[in-house]
């Protein structure tokens, strides 16, 4: 089988976990005996491109010329089965999917964000969730609040470029959608059923798990989306000691926040931005890993990385997080909220009922994004990561092991290859 693995990569100095997804999927395929042609973009590039090519930056997201003639002359030569498209912006353009069909080749697109419908892909905007470009034939309140980039101009662009590009996603053969809450975002937008798969991201399998260590750990951004300032709200609720150590790790413009809570309280370790042998000595020396994001978050690979060292994840009941830990309710509509999941009692496996607006899932649980709902999840959590930790590492195995979600990749590129 031969792939093109289509993606415009985010610049370095701006770490994308999206651009290491997409290079461990063509580790994974090349792994397993695919030939991968990678149709690469940087946005890295931009900086040293011709006078002429800049003039046409402007107009790229719509229509990038040199993409779809570099494109065309890659599938004239190599006639691959499939086309998968990763993010087009601003370099490539969703105008490779109509090259692609022009070519008689299917395109397979994995789907990281919202920006099908949302400007600045994330359904955020100052501070709370925003879906007021929903339902529009033109994102004029993206306009309206600069949310690409900061700029009213920019915004318009991107604004333009989702209308303009409505019929060509309509087109893609099929959705690769990262968890059940993009599903739902795609039905929304109006793809049919058939041409939507759940398939997560995997990452490499770690080995055994350590022993539990004690505490929580959270690795992010340290940014308002994220949900640092949520969880030091709701551990500043519980006396200094009495839930073990959080520990803090990564890097933004909440670290003021951050460094400010770890000198007030003994029990919050911060610890600053760390390699990947650093982030694996974190995890080890926790329990449990809080994902507490404010957004409708994608796919946190953090929560993936626990799962593979059998920690279990406390999360708020926002996008994939759900998903992540088995805790999702298949089809929920992707408007379902706060109020509608703080409405659930759950059972934590004993005769003794979980606080209002704990769900409990397969790794982990999740609670609506409130202080006084992850306050009380907390010590639920720490007392359970025991009774969670083989089930976090099966989920990981059987969902999330780069084996199985390879074989469901191929699997989706045979269904729609034509004979």
């Amino acid at each position: 089988m031969r792939i093109v693995v289509a993606h415009n990569r985010y610049r370095e100095a701006q770490p994308s976990g999206e651009n290491t997804i997409v290079d461990s999927e063509i580790a994974q395929l090349t792994a397993a005996g695919v030939e991968v042609l990678p149709f690469i973009r940087s946005s890295d590039e931009i900086p040293s491109m011709s006078k002429a090519a800049k003039a046409l930056l402007p107009i790229s997201p719509i229509w990038a010329p040199r993409a779809q003639h570099d494109l065309s002359r890659l599938l004239t030569e190599h006639r691959p089965d499939v086309l998968h498209l990763h993010n087009p912006y601003p370099l490539l353009s969703p105008w490779v999917v109509r090259t692609a069909h022009r070519h008689g080749v299917p395109v397979v697109q994995t789907v990281h964000n919202y920006r099908q419908v949302c400007s600045s892909g994330i359904y955020f905007r100052d501070g709370v969730i925003c879906q007021d470009c929903k339902g529009r034939a033109l994102g004029v309140p993206a306009i309206k609040h600069r949310c690409y980039r900061d700029s009213a101009a920019q915004s318009a662009l991107m604004a333009t470029t989702l209308a303009v590009h409505r019929g060509t996603w309509r087109s893609v053969d099929r959705y690769v959608a990262l968890t059940t809450a993009i599903a739902d975002h795609l039905r929304d937008y109006g793809i049919p059923d058939d041409r939507i798969i759940v398939k997560p991201n995997a990452v490499p399998d770690p080995g055994r798990p350590a022993p539990l260590g004690d505490g929580f750990l959270y690795l992010a951004r340290l940014s308002p989306e994220k949900g640092v300032d949520l969880l030091l709200d709701a551990w500043r609720r519980h006396p200094v000691g009495t839930l073990g150590t959080l520990r803090i790790a990564g890097d933004g413009e909440l670290r003021p926040l951050v460094e400010a809570a770890a000198a007030e309280r003994p029990d919050v370790v911060y610890l600053g931005q760390l390699d990947r042998a650093g982030v694996r000595a974190a995890v080890e020396a926790s329990a449990v890993v809080i994902a507490a994001s404010m957004w409708h978050d994608v796919l946190p690979t953090v929560i993936i990385e626990a799962l593979a060292s059998g920690r279990p994840v406390l999360g708020t009941a926002l996008g994939g997080i759900p998903y992540l830990v088995g805790a999702d309710a298949p089809h929920e509509p992707a408007g379902t909220g706060p109020a509608e999941i703080a409405s659930a009692v759950a059972g934590g496996g004993g005769p003794t009922p979980l606080p209002v607006g704990v769900v409990t899932g397969t790794a982990g649980w999740v609670v609506p994004p409130e202080p006084a709902a992850l306050a009380a999840a907390l010590p639920v959590a720490r007392a359970g990561a025991a009774t969670r930790s083989a089930r976090a590492r099966l989920r990981y195995e059987q969902t999330f092991h780069p084996d199985v979600v390879t074989k469901r990749l191929l699997d989706i590129y045979a269904g729609v290859t034509r004979p």
